[in-house]
C-alpha cells in the first residue's frame, strides 16, 4: 500500500469496505464540498469526522474565538488555542491539517447572516456546497440555512443539543422545478419551517447558558449528522432517515418523530410558497446575545476594516490589550464595571460582561466610535 502518497485512498480502507462506499464512493467524497456553519460543540465534531471520512473540501464558518469553557465539548481545540486567542474557524483549519492533509479547509471568520449566507453556500468565491451541516446554536441562523438550502437545492442536515437532549434531521429540499436527484428518487423531505413555523421567541427556549450541555450528547448528535451527510454525499438517498431524531441521553429515551407529511398537509412559506423572508433580511437584527456567554455581538455596519494598531494604542490607557492577525481583545473597566471588548477584522465586536444590547452599543461607541 502506498501510504506515503498524499492522494492515496489507503487511509480509507476500512471505510471503503462498507456497503455503499467502495473506491468510487470514496472518490465521490473527495470531490465533495461541505459547508459547516458554526464551529462550536456540534461543528467541531462534524468537521473532525467529515475530514477523517475524506470529504475533500470543508468550508468552516464561525464568528467567534475560543474560550476555556469551550474545551468541555469542542473537540478540535485545546488550551494553547485559548491562550493564543484564535478564532474557532482558523484553529479548526490548523487541527484538521494535522488530521488529514488530503482535505482542504477554508476557514471563514464571519457572522452568518442574510447578507452573506448565499455567498457562503452557493454563489460566492467558494463555489456551491454539496451539503450544509448545522453547527449552530440559534434558530434564526438555522432558518437562514434552511432557506438557502431550499432556494438553491442544497441538502441541509439540522442538529441541536442543549442540556441532555438533542435532535437531528436531514432535509432533502423540495426544489423549484422538482428536478433534484433526491426528488427524482421520491425522497424529498419537509424543510425546517414545515416543522417549526417560527423561531422561538428570545428567552422561551433553554440555551447552553441557562441549561448547560452534556459533552457526550453533542458528540452523539453531531456524529449522527455526519452519518446522514455521508449518505447524502454518496447519493444513497434511500438510506436517509425521513424522521426527526430526538434523544435524551439522561432519561435513556430515543424517539423518531414522523414528520414526512408536514410538507403535504401544510402551506410552508419557504418550500411551498418559495418566500425567503430570512434571506431577504426581514428579521435581521444588529445585535445578538450569544449562547453560553454573558456577551452581546454587534454586527458590522460598513465595509471599512478596523485599524487594530491604532485602536490598541488608544485602548491601552484603559486596560490590557492583546491582538493578532484575526482580532483585538481589550479588558476595560467602565464606571466600575469590567468588560471584555473583542474586535474582528470584518468590523464585528463582542462585548462580554453584559446581556443588554443597549449597554453593549454604549461601550462600543465610547471606546471605538460610532
Amino acid at each position: 500500500m502506498d501510504n506515503d502518497n498524499p492522494h492515496s485512498l489507503d487511509r480509507y480502507h476500512r471505510q471503503m469496505l462498507l456497503p455503499g462506499f467502495g473506491e468510487q464512493g470514496q472518490k465521490r467524497l473527495a470531490a465533495s464540498t461541505a459547508l459547516i456553519i458554526g464551529c462550536g460543540a456540534l461543528g467541531t465534531v462534524a468537521a473532525n469526522m467529515l475530514a477523517r471520512a475524506g470529504v475533500g473540501h470543508l468550508i468552516i464558518v464561525d464568528r467567534d474565538f475560543i474560550e476555556l469553557t469551550n474545551l468541555q465539548r469542542q473537540v478540535l481545540f485545546d488550551e494553547r488555542d485559548v491562550a493564543d486567542s484564535l478564532p474557532k474557524a482558523e484553529a479548526a483549519r490548523r487541527k484538521i491539517a494535522q488530521i488529514n492533509s488530503q482535505v482542504r479547509v477554508t476557514p471563514v471568520i464571519e457572522d452568518v447572516n442574510h447578507t452573506n449566507i448565499e455567498r457562503l453556500a452557493a454563489t460566492g468565491e467558494y463555489g456551491r456546497a454539496d451539503i450544509i451541516v448545522d453547527g449552530l446554536d440559534n434558530f434564526e441562523t438555522r432558518f437562514l440555512a434552511n432557506e438557502v438550502a431550499v432556494k438553491h437545492g442544497i441538502p441541509y442536515v439540522y442538529g441541536g443539543a442543549v442540556g441532555t437532549v438533542g435532535m437531528s434531521y436531514a432535509i432533502l429540499p423540495h426544489t423549484e422545478h422538482g428536478d433534484s436527484p433526491w426528488e427524482k428518487a421520491g425522497r424529498a423531505t419537509p424543510c425546517l419551517r414545515c416543522i417549526f413555523e417560527q423561531a422561538p421567541p428570545p428567552g422561551m427556549n433553554p440555551t447552553c447558558d441557562t441549561a448547560g450541555v452534556l459533552g457526550p450528547l453533542v458528540s452523539i448528535v453531531a456524529n449522527y449528522e455526519v452519518v446522514e451527510a455521508l449518505k447524502i454525499l454518496l447519493g444513497h438517498y434511500d438510506a436517509v432517515n425521513p424522521a426527526l431524531l430526538s434523544i435524551d441521553t439522561w432519561a435513556n429515551t430515543t424517539r423518531r418523530l414522523k414528520v414526512a407529511r408536514a410538507y403535504e398537509v401544510g402551506e410552508c412559506t419557504c418550500c411551498k410558497k418559495r418566500s425567503f423572508e430570512w434571506i431577504e433580511g426581514r428579521y435581521s437584527a444588529g445585535t445578538t446575545t450569544l449562547c453560553g456567554r454573558d456577551a452581546v455581538q454587534l454586527s458590522a455596519t460598513g465595509e471599512n476594516r478596523l485599524n487594530f494598531e491604532q485602536i490598541a494604542d488608544r485602548l491601552r490607557a484603559h486596560g490590557e490589550v492583546k491582538l493578532n492577525n484575526f482580532m483585538l481583545r481589550a479588558q476595560i473597566t467602565d464606571v466600575n464595571e469590567p468588560f471584555e471588548l473583542t474586535l474582528f477584522n470584518d468590523g464585528r465586536a463582542i462585548i462580554k460582561g453584559t446581556k443588554q444590547p443597549a449597554r453593549a452599543r454604549g461601550i462600543y461607541a465610547k471606546y471605538i466610535g460610532a
